[in-house]
C-alpha cells in the first residue's frame, strides 16, 4: 500500500487565495475552553462569549485574557463596565453559549445568573467565574487583545469546562 503524504507535509501561504478558510480551520483544531463575559451597565445586562480566552497571564496580579473582534457592537458597552463578570463555562452550558453570542433576541432571558454588588454578572454552575477590571487593550490585527485584572474568584469544583475545538461543543474525557 502506498500512502501519499505529499499534502501532510506541505505548509500553505496564508496570502493563498482561499486562506481565510484555512486559517479558521487551522485555529478551529485547536480546542478552547468558553467564557462568558457579562456586568450589568446603567440597569442593563451586557454579555458575550469568547473561545480565545487564556488564564494565567500574570499570577502576581493575577491576569488574564482574550481577544475582541474590532466588529463586535457588543464589547464598547461591556468594556466601560466597572467590573466584569466571567463565567468559565461548564459542559452542559453549550445552549447558554448560544444564546449569550446570539446576535438576536434577549442574550439572558431564561438564564440562571448572578449579579455581584460590582454589576459583574455569572453564570450559575459555571466552571469559573472571575471578577475582573480592564487593565489593557491591544490593537491586533482585525481583533484587539484585552487584558484584565482578576479582583475576586471562585471555583466550581466538580465542575467540567465546555470545550470548543473544530466548530463544535465537545466535553473532555480523562485519558486512561
Amino acid at each position: 500500500m502506498v500512502i501519499d503524504i505529499s499534502d501532510r507535509t506541505t505548509l500553505r501561504s496564508v496570502l493563498d487565495e482561499d486562506a481565510a478558510a484555512t486559517i479558521k480551520r487551522a485555529f478551529g483544531a485547536f480546542p478552547s475552553g468558553v467564557a462568558a463575559l457579562c456586568a450589568e451597565i446603567d440597569g442593563v445586562k451586557v454579555g458575550m462569549v469568547a473561545s480565545s480566552f487564556s488564564v494565567g497571564v500574570s499570577f502576581d496580579p493575577p491576569m488574564v485574557m482574550f481577544s475582541v473582534q474590532n466588529s463586535s457592537s457588543t464589547w464598547p458597552t461591556l468594556k466601560a463596565a466597572e467590573r466584569i463578570g466571567i463565567s468559565i463555562l461548564a459542559s452542559e452550558h453549550d445552549a447558554a453559549c448560544y444564546q449569550l453570542s446570539s446576535r438576536q433576541g434577549d442574550r439572558f432571558a431564561g438564564l440562571d445568573v448572578h449579579t455581584a454588588d460590582s454589576g459583574a454578572i455569572f453564570v450559575h454552575d459555571a466552571a469559573v467565574w472571575l471578577e475582573c477590571v480592564v487593565r489593557s487593550t491591544i490593537p491586533a490585527g482585525d481583533h484587539h487583545v484585552v487584558v484584565l485584572e482578576v479582583t475576586s474568584l471562585r471555583v466550581g469544583e466538580g465542575r467540567e469546562p465546555l470545550v470548543y475545538h473544530g466548530t463544535r461543543f465537545r466535553q473532555l474525557r480523562a485519558a486512561s
